[in-house]
């Protein structure tokens, strides 16, 4: 096993979910995770300066931490910077996209509800995947940007209430469109997935992408290698959460709920032992 680090970049903590479930299917693995709250969110900025940000994260990643493979744990930034960080950098990027195909593949009868952000209900990417995956289903599509917010901002501070009052109509929607899956297509509702589920009742189901994507993860950082194939190993360092702005109360939450080491980038300038 390398001791290069397997890493994770999301415009904040929405894809702090991956890096817990990478932790749990290979637990000897180092783990890093940069959350660019200093340009947060994403998906509030065109194209162009998504690109330009996410190439320059990646390469502070890459300066910091040598990662041995990168997973770009964000919808926006996957769909539209992926493919030119392949171009520009020599290491393996795995990404992540609604969960179409896996709701499909598990038996989703139609119609399929997504619960994503503006830019990702409104953008030609999705619907690609709708034709290609779910060319024959009604796909309902909600918007749910305050969500996004909420879960950076608050997390582990706001009540059920509060969560009911946001999300309720989206719900209703939903299940008014008589929906018996619905997709998480953004990285940060994966955190409030349980309310979601119990929102929504015992009939619908709630997918997302962190299964699939963590075992690709992990086949590709091992060479092919499955997930399980290579015995159990012992646990390696708390994973460690860059923030290359503030760290907020839900970084301070997430780090004492997870045992993860959190530290603001500004700290690390000129200071040894990132890498290893």
């Amino acid at each position: 096993m390398s001791d290069r680090p397997i890493a994770f970049l999301d415009s904040g903590l929405g894809g702090i979910p991956y890096l817990l479930a990478a932790r749990a299917h290979a637990p000897g693995e180092r783990l890093v995770y940069y959350a660019d709250t200093a340009s947060f969110p994403y998906g509030d900025r065109s194209e162009s300066e998504v690109r330009c940000i996410v190439r320059d994260a990646v390469a502070r990643l890459m300066e910091l931490a040598d990662p041995r493979l990168i997973v770009i744990a964000c919808n926006t930034a996957s769909v539209v910077g992926l493919d030119e960080l392949r171009r520009q950098f020599d290491v393996p990027f795995v990404g992540v996209v609604p969960a179409i195909k896996p709701a499909v593949e598990r038996g989703a009868s139609e119609p399929i509800g997504v619960l994503a952000t503006s830019r990702t209900v409104g953008g030609a990417y999705l619907a690609g995947l709708i034709r290609r995956f779910a060319p024959q289903a009604r796909v309902e599509l909600v918007a749910a940007d305050e969500l996004v917010r909420m879960v950076e901002y608050h997390l582990g501070e706001f009540d059920e209430g509060q969560l009911r009052d946001l999300l309720g109509p989206s719900i209703d929607r939903l299940r008014s469109a008589g929906v018996r899956t619905i997709v998480l297509g953004c990285t940060h509702f994966i955190h409030v997935r349980g309310f979601i589920e119990s929102l929504a009742g015992p009939r619908v189901t709630v997918v997302d992408s962190v299964e699939g994507v963590v075992r690709q993860t992990i086949r590709l950082a091992r060479g092919g290698a499955a997930v399980g194939d290579v015995g159990h190993a012992d646990r390696g360092p708390a994973p460690l959460v860059l923030v290359s702005g503030l760290a907020g109360s839900s970084y301070r939450f997430l780090a004492s709920v997870h045992a993860l080491q959190l530290r603001e980038l500004a700290t690390l300038d000129g200071l040894p032992g990132v890498r290893g």
